[in-house]
């Protein structure tokens, strides 16, 4: 019996040696933690459809937020200011649209999954109402966003001849084509610089949100 019990003493002080040995073993540094989740990411997609291995590759912003801390002023300047750099303005110097054509667009919520034939914006939506209230007249919309009702009437509408419209025009535009131009962390999907809407579509869209006769503005 002394001997039996003997031998379990000796087996759990071996146990305990063994965890305490594992316990003294150091823990893993960050950039080997985020190595390990890059690593595990990448192996659990697969390319299928027009959805490609692209699609798990970080920018400087989408590090940044995706972090657990807030970043810190600097890189949210240098985001921002990385983010208003790529903006590209129309061609034409023509930033208004048709609002008719911008409405469908927001409540529209197609496109950009893997089983769509393409990759061409032609065929995709804003999704805006799955953030934004749009209109008055919507019965059914996000709350991540802000309301856009009133936009333009708040900001001042789209009007040629006041400087101040002007600025608030090009502002509306760099916020669709890259929201984190104006926020390092913003959630809105960066339309343009993605390339999920192309130059008509957001130029439909900044009418929707300024033109006088836009619902939004009435």
């Amino acid at each position: 019996m002394n001997h039996k019990i003997t031998l379990t003493a000796a087996a759990l002080v071996a146990t305990l040696v063994v965890a305490g040995c594992a316990a003294l073993q150091p823990m893993p540094s960050s950039q080997e933690l985020d190595a390990q989740a890059a690593a595990m990411m990448k192996a659990s997609f697969r390319e299928q459809g027009i959805a490609t291995m692209d699609r798990i590759e970080q920018d400087l912003g989408q590090k940044a937020c995706s972090s657990d801390k807030a970043p810190s002023a600097k890189v949210a300047a240098q985001i921002e200011e990385a983010a208003l750099a790529s903006v590209k303005w129309p061609a034409d110097g023509k930033y208004l649209g048709d609002w008719k054509e911008g409405e469908k667009l927001a409540q529209n919520g197609r496109g950009m999954t893997w089983t769509d034939k393409s990759t061409d914006p032609k065929g995709n939506g804003g999704s805006c109402y799955n953030c934004h209230q749009v209109g008055k007249a919507e019965l059914s919309y996000g709350t991540i966003g802000p309301s856009l009702y009133n936009f333009g009437k708040l900001r001042g509408v789209a009007d040629p001849a006041d400087p101040k419209s002007a600025e608030v025009v090009k502002y509306t535009w760099a916020k669709l084509w890259n929201s984190k131009a104006y926020a390092a962390c913003s959630n809105m999907p960066r339309f343009g610089h993605a390339g999920l809407l192309n130059e008509e579509q957001i130029r439909h869209l900044v009418a929707l949100l300024l033109d006088p006769k836009s619902p939004v503005n009435q």
